[in-house]
């Protein structure tokens, strides 16, 4: 597979595991006393990274309309298309250094859109997929970054859509005058399809016994009836290490994601999954890769109409968005947008659940400084409707939380930041270890996080003093397992007690690990 090389690459390819973790701290929440839906002003990058406790591999759909790296600005409208924001020069010059002084634009664009591609393949669910608007700028380099991060194999398709009706005007030398723009499309997996309508729980035998939080679900098979027997290979059962080898519906790296999110039923025959009702559809219908016409000028009309005074030149239309939103996910869908611009994205999700009464999720994140001022405050608007007379919009209903980066987990010395929440530590490291929230168990004692996999972990720690692992620690502990993992600032067991009770140590805060 061919790969891009730019000046800075290696500067960038793994940046994000060094960007620091930053806390979201809500300022307000609109239209209720709590919402799922989110607005985080903030660097992107920071924001992404900040989302990954709560929500690693849990986003059905991202979104983004990155700048096009067009060379200029966009007429009067405070978005810079040339990657030149005062924040992101400073940002290539603290992480590529010296090397910076000799970026192209396009090397410029590749540095800042990797770690951020990287973020956000991890945030991607395995049945999501990313959809990427672009122009002729960059779709050469953008494919060929996507084919590295998301796997060549994923790519769904490069949609075209036409931003006008005809070739109207002076015609330019060549007498070609382009009226479109692409999507690239990036499945996680395998399991990725474009969705039609739910179905129905109580006609297709979906239950949820176990109260799982993922809603209703049914047992179906993974096993292919299909693939012929050298497609074999064999999964595990964590729990008992018992082995199966079969033909399997679903490729090895799904079936590790899948047993990892808990959705593998371990039946002695043979392991069956658990199939969500949010997942599926009743109609899948082939997706065509032209998407015809959508109009920019009639949702810069209505952006007129929602905030007076303001410019907005060529905002992504509306009913671009809803149409990819409507065909790619399903009604409980999570979707990110990471350059949210005015908020068209939050728009869509709102209009889509009005019209099919679906309760899709949005998160927006927006760096400027407008994203209160106009990304949230055209939410508002649409949320509570506007215009009068003949003008008037009805009411989406609706509703949003507000954040802004808060402080850094860990201090310039990589220590433990005192002024972050304990509670907000114990979560990021129970998170970090098994990709769960933590639970609340008033039987253990303070220091329990949680139970998972049959391992008990404790995060034993303490803002005004040093903590010591030892038998007194142990006699504390009340939740049975087979292992421990514990942390604390120094460990005073000996190995025999260490081996009889299955206990592993890690050093506070050496050991926690890193996003």
């Amino acid at each position: 597979m061919p790969t891009l090389e730019w000046i800075g690459k290696e500067k960038v390819i793994n940046h994000h595991q060094d960007v620091p973790f930053r806390l979201l701290e809500k300022k307000y929440t609109y239209n209720a006393e709590s919402s799922g839906n989110m607005i985080i002003h903030g660097d992107n990058l920071l924001a992404l990274k900040s989302l990954l406790p709560q929500y690693e591999g849990r986003v059905d759909c991202i979104y983004i309309d990155p700048p096009y790296n067009t060379g200029k600005k966009e007429g009067q409208w405070i978005y810079s298309d040339n990657v030149d924001d005062p924040r992101i020069k400073k940002w290539l010059g603290e992480v590529v250094g010296a090397e910076g002084e000799d970026l192209s634009r396009h090397d410029k664009w590749l540095c800042m859109m990797y770690p951020r591609l990287k973020l956000l393949y991890k945030l991607l669910s395995s049945r999501g997929a990313i959809f990427i608007s672009i122009d002729d700028n960059e779709l050469a380099n953008l494919k060929l970054l996507c084919d590295e991060i998301f796997g060549a194999k994923n790519l769904v398709e490069i949609i075209t859509w036409n931003k006008k009706t005809g070739a109207k005007g002076v015609p330019p030398k060549n007498m070609i005058v382009n009226v479109h723009e692409y999507i690239l499309v990036y499945q996680r997996s395998d399991e990725f399809k474009f969705s039609g309508e739910l179905r129905s729980a109580e006609k297709d035998g979906f239950k949820n016994p176990d109260n799982d939080p993922r809603g209703p679900w049914r047992m179906s098979n993974i096993k292919s009836t299909t693939k012929s027997a050298d497609a074999a290979f064999t999964i595990t059962d964590p729990n008992t290490g018992k082995q199966y080898t079969n033909t399997w519906a679903f490729s090895k790296e799904s079936l590790e994601r899948m047993i990892a999110e808990g959705r593998i039923l371990w039946k002695e025959s043979l392991p069956k999954q658990k199939e969500f009702l949010y997942e599926l559809t009743n109609d899948s219908k082939a997706i065509k890769s032209s998407w015809g016409v959508f109009d920019p000028q009639s949702t810069t009309v209505l952006l007129k109409e929602l905030l007076p005074g303001q410019k907005f030149d060529n905002p992504k239309p509306l009913k671009l968005l809803e149409y990819l939103i409507k065909v790619s996910t399903h009604k409980n869908a999570i979707i990110l947008d990471s350059f949210a611009g005015s908020g068209t994205t939050a728009h869509a999700v709102l209009d889509l659940n009005r019209q099919d009464g679906g309760k899709r999720k949005f998160i927006l994140v927006e760096m400027m400084d407008y994203a209160d001022t106009i990304t949230a405050e055209r939410v508002k608007r649409v949320i509570d409707g506007h215009g009068e007379g003949y003008k008037a919009v009805e009411s989406l209903g609706g509703d949003f939380s507000y954040y802004e980066l808060g402080a850094s987990l860990f201090d310039e010395n990589k220590n433990l930041n005192e002024e972050v929440p304990t509670d907000e530590i114990r979560k990021y490291i129970y998170y970090m270890e098994t990709k769960q929230p933590p639970e609340v168990n008033t039987e253990d004692n303070e220091y329990f996080l949680g139970k998972h996999n049959d391992t008990a972990y404790y995060f034993y720690y303490e803002k005004e003093r040093s903590t010591t692992l030892n038998t007194d620690f142990l006699s504390t502990i009340k939740t049975k397992a087979s292992g421990y993992l514990i942390y604390a600032d120094v460990c005073a067991l000996s190995k025999a007690t260490m081996e009889k009770y299955n206990i592993t140590f890690k050093k506070i805060p050496r050991d926690i690990q890193k996003l």
